[in-house]
């Protein structure tokens, strides 16, 4: 009836893999620390027990690349065993700069999804970009690399001199030319910067009066999207935060270095993290929140910044003060600090929200759905889908575009184009409201900014 399997079956002992049949792992100097999984890069990648989780197909995020191309080299496991053998060579880091390897990992989102959903906690995310920076030691790194890296200075930049920075971007010849010289989609919209952008917005309103009876003070992390190209949603948290009593102190003085970690560039990465890690440290009240409302940025303090900073002491400190603005909000509603009108404009709609892949990984989506909740009247659904595909930068590379829309088409835009057309959709990542946007036309809120909207009566976008 199963002849070896049930009936005769051989000892539970045979056949375990047996890890000390791997050579000895050559040394290999990490610009990331890899410890805390018990050894080092090669010990991280060889978590991996082959189970297949991650060649589902339904359900989760895990693993976006492999639900849309069903390769087996492109699922966790597949790059996971990539690199085991690569760190196994006698010389790893010419292996893990070779050619072969990095097209097995280069349609990697680094969703960070394998990370919470591998019942093995492979972090792919981290071992990429640690291969990605070994990769550009040895063959240099590509300009487009060093431009995504550099995103805050260029919107900050694009900030400055907008609206005159925003006309390139609305030339299809100019796009394409982008695309020619250093392979950034001429299809793919660009974000127009914000003259008004928030750092400016807060310094001309001055000194706040400080509240009667204030719960305490925030730190608003002043991440590079919310600060030069999406200011109004930064705008509209601040002052939602205000009204539930908190005094908010904008921390807007660097970028947490996730742009350049996702392209490899570590060490670019590690001296923008200790800076703002130093000055979060040192320049914010002891014990006060740091919130934000860039998921990707505001998980790196509690992530990526521990393996970039094992020795830095601040680093423990500062993530442990992370929390979402969503829990702030739920609190304050729940506490009367803030009091939602019975009756607004979203009274009797519909919204359905589509969580960021880096809040899904690291906390899930509970926070921003009890948030929309507290909105009286509004009907309330979260999607069931998996990453957007636009994953940072990764939407906007010419070779990947196709990918990235592929990976929208396979659950999220489906879902949305079912919905009738006074659905409102919301989106905690910037990433996910350009993708939304470019793939079904639709225009997407940021939780924050709905909550805001029902307070005021606003039914504007934007």
């Amino acid at each position: 009836m199963n002849p070896g399997k049930i009936v005769d079956a051989p000892p539970m002992t045979d056949n375990l893999r047996d890890r000390d049949a791997l050579v000895p792992a050559p040394p290999l100097r990490t610009m990331l620390s890899f410890e805390v999984v018990g050894g080092g890069m090669r010990d991280a990648a060889d978590r991996c027990m082959n189970i297949g989780l991650c060649r589902k197909t339904t359900g989760g995020v895990m693993c976006p690349s492999y639900q849309v191309t069903l390769q087996e080299e492109h699922s966790t496991r597949g790059r996971a065993n990539a690199l085991v053998k690569a760190l196994s060579e006698p010389d790893p880091q010419a292996a893990l700069a070779d050619e072969r390897l990095h097209e097995i990992l280069d349609l990697c989102l680094m969703c960070k999804a394998c990370k919470s959903e591998c019942p093995m906690s492979v972090d792919m995310a981290s071992l990429k970009a640690e291969a990605l920076h070994q990769q550009h030691a040895r063959h240099g790194t590509p300009l487009r690399s060093r431009i995504f890296g550099a995103i805050r200075s260029l919107n900050r930049l694009g900030s400055a001199t907008a609206p005159v920075s925003n006309l390139p971007g609305r030339f299809r010849a100019v796009r394409a030319l982008a695309e020619r010289t250093v392979g950034i989609a001429a299809a793919r919209p660009l974000p127009e910067f914000a003259r008004d952008n928030l750092l400016r917005w807060n310094r001309r309103r001055g000194a706040r009066p400080a509240q009667a009876s204030p719960v305490g003070t925030v730190n608003w992390l002043a991440d590079s999207f919310t600060s030069y190209t999406e200011p109004h949603i930064g705008k509209a948290a601040i002052e939602l935060l205000e009204q539930a009593g908190w005094n908010v102190e904008l921390a807007g003085g660097g970028c947490c270095g996730r742009s350049s970690l996702s392209k490899g560039l570590l060490e670019d990465a590690k001296r923008k993290a200790a800076g703002l890690v130093t000055s979060l440290a040192r320049d914010t009240e002891p014990g006060s929140p740091i919130v934000g409302c860039e998921p990707s940025c505001v998980f790196t303090l509690r992530d990526e910044t521990r393996a970039l900073l094992p020795d830095l002491p601040e680093v423990e400190e500062v993530g442990q003060r992370v929390r979402q603005v969503e829990e702030l909000l739920v609190e304050a509603i729940d506490e009367g600090r803030l009091v939602l009108p019975q009756e607004s404009w979203l009274s009797g709609r519909r919204v359905v929200f589509h969580g960021h892949c880096h809040q899904k990984a690291e906390v899930g989506t509970a926070a921003t759905m009890a948030l929309l909740r507290r909105i009286p009247g509004l009907e309330v659904s979260e999607i069931d889908s998996g990453c957007c595909g636009m994953a940072g930068s990764f939407g906007f590379e010419a070779e990947h575009y196709d990918t990235s829309l592929a990976v929208g088409r396979d659950r999220l835009f489906p879902a949305i184009e079912s919905e009738p057309e006074d659905t409102l959709v919301a989106a905690t990542g910037v990433s996910c409201r350009q993708q939304i946007f470019h793939g079904v036309g639709r225009t997407a809120w940021h939780p924050l900014e709905l909550v805001a909207a029902a307070l005021t009566g606003r039914s504007e976008k934007g």
